[in-house]
């Protein structure tokens, strides 16, 4: 799928802006300019969106209490949300609570036609799930190509595509909020938070940007007190990070959250190594506590989700280029990542 270019658009639309000494509005013509190429990026877009509709079996404990036994009644349930197709031979990635449990999967694409799909894997850590549409009849199929989701800009306009409450096929526009966001929902965040209307029944479908790309998947928003609604404080999983665990899981059928093994400690000076854990990968390239993190593959670093959003951004086994200060020397060291050990055995001393 071809991106849109709307660079011609937008400059009309900026030279249409009054400047700090006129007060007239935006002019008709220029709003209209632009709303016709978003529609644009819309009908482009919209074919590689699916409805991800869902039945689970889950079983309710009643008794029976005249002859005290306890009987296992089932319960169908049904659950909705959205994804993405990302290549034409039918992968759709979503997130994972959306399919959680889940006996059966049908997908509906914009025309209306529907597909049983099969769960190819999923991840935990970063809710994302890979189906793939079975069908022998239908070779090929619309899918959206990612953009650069660390290219993004805070202020830039986003779309977020989905079916909330039912809804298919539903549109909202906002910008890019802010980025980096850690929120405390899943063991790693680095979500993208925006103001475009998200709500239930979006969660798996792509966020999209004015090049016509999708940029990340929405994932969860931030809610009033007990309410359910948007609050225009929404969140999406971005869309590099989220593509390298497709791959993983399309390839692998898991993702194996890649690793170099060191206890990161954020100072006034930058990002310090407050420790590095025996026989792990930063060990073997020479690292050591108390280094100063300078830069990864070449990228400048003052945070240490900026450490760790480069390193995910890697698969295990790939080699991580990192310039730290030591002392008052400067230390290069190539680090190759592993797959992050289970829990037991990081903490664990050799």
């Amino acid at each position: 799928m071809k991106p849109i270019i709307l660079h011609a658009t937008i400059t009309a639309l900026l030279l249409a802006l009054p400047s700090a000494h006129e007060t007239c509005a935006v002019s008709p013509g220029a709003a209209k300019a632009m709303g016709n190429a978003v529609a644009d990026i819309v009908e482009r877009v919209m074919p590689a969106v699916v409805v991800v509709r869902t039945e689970a079996m889950r079983y309710r404990i009643a008794q029976d209490w005249f002859f005290g036994r306890m009987y296992r009644i089932p319960e169908r349930l049904a659950g909705m949300g959205s994804g993405v197709i990302i290549s034409r031979d039918g992968f759709i990635l979503t997130n994972r609570h959306v399919i959680d449990g889940a006996a059966q999967i049908e997908v509906v694409l914009h025309d209306g036609s529907k597909y049983t799909a099969l769960l190819v894997g999923e991840d935990p850590q970063t809710d994302l799930a890979v189906l793939r549409i079975e069908d022998a009849t239908r070779k090929e199929f619309p899918f959206l190509e990612a953009g650069d989701s660390d290219a993004l800009r805070v202020g830039e306009f986003v779309m977020a595509i989905g079916s909330p409450f039912s809804l298919r096929s539903s549109v909202t526009l906002g910008i890019v909020s802010q980025k980096g966001r850690s929120i405390g929902a899943l063991p790693y965040e680095d979500f993208i938070q925006t103001d475009a209307a998200v709500n239930r029944g979006n969660s798996g479908g792509p966020l999209v940007d004015f090049d016509g790309k999708w940029v990340g998947i929405n994932t969860m928003i931030q809610t009033a007190g007990f309410s359910e609604g948007n609050i225009g404080i929404s969140f999406a999983i971005p869309a590099n990070l989220a593509l390298n665990v497709a791959n993983a899981i399309i390839k692998d059928g898991r993702w194996s959250r890649p690793w170099i093994g060191i206890v990161m400690e954020e100072s006034p000076e930058g990002v310090r190594i407050g420790r590095v854990l025996p026989q792990s990968p930063a060990a073997r390239a020479g690292l050591q506590a108390g280094d100063l993190i300078r830069a990864v593959d070449g990228s400048d670093v003052r945070e240490a989700r900026e450490v760790q959003r480069l390193i995910m951004n890697r698969t295990a086994g790939e080699t991580v280029h990192i310039r730290v200060a030591r002392g008052k020397t400067t230390v290069a060291a190539d680090v190759t990542t592993e797959s992050m050990p289970a829990p037991a055995v990081l903490f664990t001393e050799k």
